[in-house]
């Protein structure tokens, strides 16, 4: 698909990219930049990567797809570093959990002759860096696309759309805001949750947690996630997360509500709609998306 894919941030995700992309074939050259010495050392010695570049510049030379591996608040700052390096008609992407702002930035930080188009694949491991790196993290889970001002019908669009399906990705197309709206309340808001009830459970005694049940371990495993990258994330997607912790202090507070007030009918209503939700999310994934599906070339 490619004749040089540039990947700038070899952590978990880009590593497994660069992993994934070697084992499906997709480029005749492999490229990686990361910030630690330590990083590109270990990505040096292994066949899936063909060169290690100690800039952003010197990576992307030459390169037809550069995808930024980087938390979002280190987006903007990486893909300016790299774009004297740019040859004309490159395709970039990202991996960021928002995009709106990434969206605009990016295109502020490209020359005219580079196509922008964001990306959220949504993978992960509690594990962190390119040691944990997996060529099949991407299976079956989904890809948000998101083009800021590119056609539907581009070439460019329809190629990036084409890159992650290869990669074992559902791939849907929706706005950088929409984007972010969903997430926010999908993604962002269990996490945040997860680590508030990490917190109350932390003010009281160890055994406390090592006597629970599964359910605490299920309920509090995306806790686990990278601060660093969290911390960004909240910083970024602040005005929809905001709003979705508005929605969910709203539901708490009614289900607190019918708890104080012994209303119990309508406990069992709150409890039983929400049951229902939860039966249904199965079916809701069996189902597939209700967004449009990103076209391929």
């Amino acid at each position: 698909m490619f004749q040089k894919i540039a990947i700038l941030g070899t952590g978990l995700l880009g590593a497994s990219i660069l992993r994934a992309s070697r084992e499906r074939n997709l480029a005749n050259r492999i490229a990686a930049w990361s910030r630690r010495k330590a990083t590109r050392d270990f990505c040096a010695g292994q066949a899936w990567c063909d060169s290690v570049h100690e800039s952003p510049e010197d990576c992307v030379r030459g390169a037809d797809l550069v995808i930024a591996c980087v938390p979002v608040d280190k987006i903007f700052s990486v893909l300016a570093a790299a774009a004297p390096g740019l040859q004309a008609g490159v395709i970039i992407s990202d991996v960021g959990s928002t995009k709106a702002g990434v969206c605009r930035a990016a295109c502020a930080a490209l020359p005219a002759e580079a196509t922008f188009i964001g990306s959220h694949p949504m993978a992960g491991l509690e594990k962190s860096g390119p040691e944990a790196a997996v060529p099949d993290l991407f299976a079956g889970r989904i890809c948000f696309v998101t083009p800021p001002t590119v056609a539907v019908d581009s070439p460019a669009l329809k190629k990036l759309c084409r890159f992650w399906s290869e990669l074992g990705m559902q791939v849907v197309n929706v706005s950088p805001e929409e984007h972010d709206a969903i997430v926010a309340r999908t993604s962002h808001l269990p996490h945040f949750a997860a680590c508030v009830l990490a917190a109350v459970l932390r003010g009281h005694p160890e055994r406390w947690s090592v006597l629970a049940g599964p359910g605490l371990r299920d309920t509090t495993r995306v806790a686990g996630g990278d601060p660093d990258m969290w911390r960004a994330i909240a910083i970024e997607n602040r005005t929809e997360i905001l709003a979705a912790f508005d929605e969910f202090q709203r539901e708490f507070s009614h289900l607190r509500q019918c708890i104080a007030d012994q209303e119990v009918d309508a406990l069992h209503a709150t409890l039983s709609l929400a049951r229902d939700w939860r039966s249904s999310l199965g079916e809701l994934s069996a189902q597939g998306s209700d967004f449009g599906a990103c076209g391929a070339a």
